[in-house]
């Protein structure tokens, strides 16, 4: 059997789980998840070990620090799989929820009730803890799943799938519902997004090249967000320590992720007391700055920003520098250069909050705190199998109900149609 033979009976075979899944009750769901949590925990040294054989090859092909960090396993990147896996099974279970239920003239009672979506594949570079978070949240809303990683990520994937159908077999779920596609070939992709007839939705979830190639090629619907420009605005009413805080953490604390901030936006009142030592403190941290005309005449020993960094995501210690007149230029340039991912305004100006939150179109819209709070895991969604700003059909972090879509239910005493 060749790998687009192999890859074909894996989709029948999550098509025939999805039938079974769709129907699994929580306990076992949540059994499932616990078992995944117990088991990572028990092979923690084992992960680590294998994860480092991806690792070192990663670096021999000359991977960026980027894609280094993503890729690499650790205590810390355990212990928030296990917590995750926790989290996600003390979440509400989604599936068989009503949402809304009314009587028609005629008698008929009509309600809208929650229904996972069915077989859902899953394209994504590096980040194996990415596997554990798909798996979970797809579990939980009775999704099947065909989880396509990186050629970067295999062995680490690989163990983590044995955990995973160890841990759907432990619970008498189906063990193809979780399968990981064990393929390096580029094409695996290719068909992969050709198999429509068993295959319900794409979630690709990496650079702006995966997206794009996966869009063009998809003849299954796509729920995705191509790149993460993302702003702080500090105003003229900001708390300016805190605003100093706020963007340290959004730039610096993990540079090379889609929520970190790419563009500072500094109201000119403030300008002067707040760049200089802002600046000075991104320097340290080893950001390179690249500065509009009027940050230049502050600091002059910066670089000249050109037209193509406000639109960069950069994913990397980088930043851009604009200084605006008022908070309308600010959402102008947001408008005009923004990826709809996140944006946060500094201010202690209630009224001005509360237009930015209404008037600025982004996935996530904060108020005095760092963009790196857009994730599933921190809003509180247990884990996201990625963060959608496409608007259709969610916007934001995609957790558990977000997997889910509604059918109509129909309740009758005989009424026939007239």
């Amino acid at each position: 059997m060749d790998f687009n033979e192999a890859i074909q009976a894996m989709a029948k075979d999550a098509r025939e789980s999805a039938r079974f899944l769709r129907v699994a009750k929580r306990a076992e769901k949540d059994a499932a998840l616990a078992f995944m949590a117990e088991r990572i925990l028990a092979k923690k040294e084992e992960i680590i070990k294998i994860n480092a054989k991806d690792v070192t090859l990663a670096r021999e092909k000359g991977l960026n620090p980027a894609m280094i960090d993503r890729l690499t396993l650790d205590e810390k990147t355990i212990k928030s799989m296990i917590d995750g896996l926790h989290e996600v099974a003390a979440l509400p279970d989604p599936v068989g929820e009503v949402t809304g239920m009314w009587k028609r003239p005629n008698g008929l009672q009509v309600g809208q009730v929650r229904v996972p979506l069915g077989v859902i594949g899953f394209i994504y570079e590096s980040r194996p803890n990415v596997t554990v978070d798909a798996a979970a949240l797809c579990l939980k809303s009775g999704n099947a799943v065909l989880l396509k990683g990186g050629s970067e990520a295999m062995h680490s994937n690989l163990i983590l799938n044995e955990i995973i159908s160890e841990a759907l077999k432990n619970a008498n779920l189906p063990e193809k519902s979780i399968q990981v596609i064990p393929y390096k070939e580029h094409e695996a992709v290719g068909i992969l997004l050709g198999m429509d007839e068993y295959v319900d939705i794409i979630i690709p979830r990496g650079g702006e090249g995966l997206i794009s190639f996966v869009v063009e090629n998809s003849r299954i619907p796509v729920l995705k967000h191509f790149k993460g420009v993302c702003h702080v605005y500090v105003d003229e009413f900001a708390d300016l320590e805190m605003a100093r805080k706020i963007c340290l953490n959004a730039k610096v604390q993990r540079p090379g992720v889609c929520n970190a901030m790419e563009t500072m936006l500094v109201h000119k009142n403030v300008a002067s007391s707040f760049l200089p030592p802002m600046i000075e403190e991104f320097i340290r941290a080893g950001v390179e700055i690249r500065a509009c005309e009027n940050t230049l005449r502050l600091i002059p020993n910066l670089i000249r920003a050109k037209d193509s960094d406000w639109p960069a995501e950069y994913l990397d210690l980088i930043l851009a520098v604009k200084i605006v007149d008022d908070m309308n230029e600010a959402i102008d340039h947001i408008e005009r250069y923004g990826s709809n991912h996140t944006e946060t305004i500094v201010t202690n100006d209630y009224k001005k909050s509360q237009e930015f939150l209404e008037r600025v179109d982004a996935s996530v819209v904060l108020v005095n705190a760092s963009t790196r709070f857009n994730d599933g895991f921190e809003l509180g969604l247990g884990a996201e199998i990625g963060i959608n700003t496409s608007k259709l059909h969610a916007y934001g972090p995609m957790g558990l109900k977000e997997l889910t879509t509604t059918k109509f239910i129909v309740y009758g005493s005989g009424q026939v149609r007239t």
